[in-house]
This record gives C-alpha cells, structure tokens and sequence, in this order.
C-alpha cells in the first residue's frame, strides 16, 4: 500500500488530510512535530511514497526537515503545504528541496493530483543505500555510519554488514553468511564468521553504545533492531 507521511501539527488538518488520503486507499502516518518528522525520515524516508509537510512545526521547521531530508534522500517526493503565500516563500521551499507547494486553504482534489504527479515523477528508484536505525551505509562509496559517525571497512567486513542489514533481526546461520560473504566453501570448524564479526563490532561500537550484532548462541548471529 502507498504510504504517505503528514506533518502537519494542526490536529484539525492532519485529521482531515488522513480522513481523505485513507478514503483514495493510502496508508498515512502523522508527524506533529519537526523532530518527530525528521526522525521518521532519517529512520527511513523509502517507505514513504510522498511527504505532505506543513513549514510552520514545533520542535523544528518544515525548511529545517526538508533540508535534512535532501541531505539524506533525494527521491521521495514533498509537497510543501503551508499558510505561507508570499512568492519569496514558495522559491525558498523549492530551492530547498521541494517537489511542488501548495498553500491553505486548497483543494483536495487538487492537492491529490499533485501527489499523483509527484509520485509518478519519481519513476522506479533504485535505493544506493542501506538504513537501519543508526546505521547508513553506502553502496557506492562502500562505506557506513553510525549515528553520524563515519566509518571504514574492509571489503569483507562491508560485504558481512550489507547482508546483516538486508536482513535486520534475522538470524542468518555461519553457514550461509560464509556462501554469501564469502562465496566458497570453508570446513564447518572454520572461525573466519566469529573473527569478522568481531572486526566489525570493534568498528561499530563505541563505549556505551548499543551492539548491533547479536550472537544467537547454536544459530548465527543477527543485527539488532529498535
């Protein structure tokens, strides 16, 4: 199901937005909040089809998620949808970032057919990265950050933290993380999972920090998620 994320802190207007996007048959969910946005969008902006944001927020702006959110992804589309009719407002928004603007009061039927635009400009988008919770890591660049924090791995080790993270909360069996990782047969016996993933834990976690690789003892070991 399409999903599409409201931020909007006016209770009023996010009911009435999820009312009419439920009753076209998309999934919502509603942010009142600028960090509470922002934060849904860092954890992962993919799952959302198209993003209805309100510039006026609590907590932080509508300029400040959308410039965030550029940052990070620059695919999923938004749609600026704020009070704020000035010409000056409306270039600012989209030079930030913005697929379209469109200010209260509107349209509903309008304002559908601007995410309908939107969503098809989009066309098939290939994700070049990886996000789970803390963890980003960059197909292309081949490398990971947590938290902010960049961090450089082996070849090996990005390979065993890429099949982690497409696979988060699964426990995956030495056996199949050597067929993947490695690509060959190692002995049973062979230790060479438990030593790299003793690498990456090393790499990946900080003092106080929470582990993200879980040994699941007799089964395998899985990343740990929120």
């Amino acid at each position: 199901m399409t999903t599409v994320l409201v931020v909007e802190d006016d209770p009023r207007i996010a009911s009435f937005l999820v009312r009419g996007l439920e009753a076209e048959g998309y999934e919502t969910e509603v942010a009142g909040d600028g960090m509470v946005a922002a934060s849904l969008l860092v954890s992962g902006s993919s799952r959302f089809a198209v993003v209805l944001l309100d510039l006026g927020l609590p907590g932080a702006s509508g300029e400040e998620v959308l410039e965030l959110l550029r940052k990070r992804d620059t695919s999923v589309p938004v749609i600026v949808l704020t009070a704020r009719d000035a010409v000056t407002d409306k270039v600012h928004g989209l030079d930030l970032g913005a697929n379209d603007y469109v200010t209260k009061p509107f349209s509903f039927a309008e304002l559908l057919a601007r995410m309908r635009a939107a969503i098809r400009s989009t066309g098939p988008v290939v994700s070049t990265e990886l996000v789970v919770d803390e963890l980003r890591l960059d197909l292309l660049a081949k490398v990971v950050w947590r938290a902010g924090r960049r961090i450089e791995l082996s070849q090996r080790e990005f390979a065993l933290l890429e099949l982690l993270m497409r696979n988060p909360g699964r426990v995956l069996p030495r056996t199949r993380i050597l067929a993947e990782v490695w690509q060959y047969d190692f002995t049973t016996e062979s230790n060479v999972v438990d030593v790299y993933v003793g690498y990456l834990r090393r790499k990946l976690d900080r003092s106080g920090s929470v582990p993200v690789i879980e040994t699941v003892r007799g089964a395998g070991y899985r990343l740990v998620t929120a």
